[in-house]
């Protein structure tokens, strides 16, 4: 096992290479370039393709090409770049086809700034561009982690058809940690026998599509999508538990917010309040079980801290169902949640149980 320091965008590009990812298409914007830069350098060493693309748009119409033909493929940008890509992640979803999307968030809303942010959480897991579509969505909170969760979205994207994006923010993307590195693995991704890749061999061609003129046929495909969106979420709910067995108050936060969100947890616990905190490692399907498990058990309140204005405070909300209070602190514009900033709000919510 190599032990390597790694910048989070890196991991990101080091990770999809070792899930087998052969294809990237995309543009450069900050704080996300340093993933494309590796991945110009890393892609020619095992036999892939990288390309520059004139465009987001341009970007992810490449990559809907690329897994149409079967391929293991993934983009990357930064919040504004990725409300670009949406009209053409939609047309990905509706025509089934399997590929990694990474967002690097940065501050907004219109063109903000390079400072990190959560806001892109609604256009992540609400689905983002126009129809009924959903997409996984995994929110990874170490450089460790990068590696692991890449290689999952590309098995889910194979596993059930459909995009997969993976958010982090500025933080993750810039900031860098040891990793654990074992060998490259042997990769085989799963049989695709509807991918365009010619009649040679078989009898009749196959057809990618994502155009459906009479509204019988769109409807099927619909209905044929929801029920694959409610398999993931039966199937694919993933979170991470931290000293909440017995907590009265539970911090929910995710990728790099549940860091801080671990100190504010050890603190309190020093000060003498029973504070835990539930980490969303999938944010769609969102993990609602253990938060309502918490509601129904010792939790007595719960904080929500997001570096946005309000955004996983919906799901949360659905997940506690009104059995239990819910708080919420955010920091918008690019600013970044301080551990002192949670610890006087938990206190605050403490004080007012007693």
């Amino acid at each position: 096992m190599e032990r390597v320091l790694m910048k989070g965008n890196e991991a990101f590009g080091e990770g999809a290479v070792r899930a087998g990812c052969r294809h990237f298409f995309g543009y450069p914007i900050t704080p996300q370039s340093e993933l494309p830069h590796y991945l110009a350098r890393r892609l020619p060493e095992v036999g892939g393709l990288y390309l520059q693309a004139e465009s987001e748009v341009a970007a992810i119409n490449m990559v809907y090409g690329a897994a149409a033909a079967g391929a293991r493929v993934m983009t990357s940008s930064s919040s504004p770049g990725i409300s670009l890509m949406q009209e053409g992640i939609s047309y990905i979803a509706c025509a089934e086809l399997p590929c990694v999307v990474v967002n690097i968030m940065r501050g907004g809303p219109g063109l903000g700034n390079i400072a990190p942010s959560q806001a892109d959480y609604f256009q992540a897991v609400k689905g983002g561009g126009h129809g009924d579509y959903r997409l996984p969505v995994l929110a990874p909170a170490s450089i460790q982690e990068i590696i692991d969760l890449i290689v999952l979205a590309f098995d889910l994207a194979d596993k059930y058809r459909n995009p997969v994006m993976v958010v982090g923010d500025g933080i993750l993307g810039q900031m860098m940690e040891p990793v654990e590195l074992g060998p490259a693995p042997e990769v085989t991704p799963p049989p695709k026998p509807w991918a365009t890749t010619g009649t040679l061999g078989r009898k009749s061609r196959n057809v990618v599509n994502s155009l459906y003129i009479e509204p019988e046929e769109l409807e099927k495909v619909n209905l044929r999508l929801q029920a694959k969106y409610k398999q993931v979420e039966q199937e694919e709910k993933r979170w991470e538990e931290y000293r909440a067995d017995d907590a009265q108050v539970i911090i929910v936060a995710f990728g790099m917010v549940a860091r801080i969100a671990k100190a504010v947890v050890d603190s309190m616990r020093m000060a003498g309040i029973p504070v835990g905190l539930i980490r969303p490692v999938t944010l769609y399907p969102f993990p609602d079980k253990p938060l309502a498990a918490s509601a129904s058990g010792a939790a007595k309140a719960f904080l929500v801290v997001e570096m946005n204005a309000g955004q996983m405070l919906e799901d949360v909300k659905l997940a506690v169902c009104g059995r239990k209070p819910v708080h919420f602190y955010g920091r918008t514009g690019g600013m970044v949640t301080s551990v002192a900033e949670v610890e006087g709000k938990v206190r605050d919510i403490w004080e007012g149980l007693k």
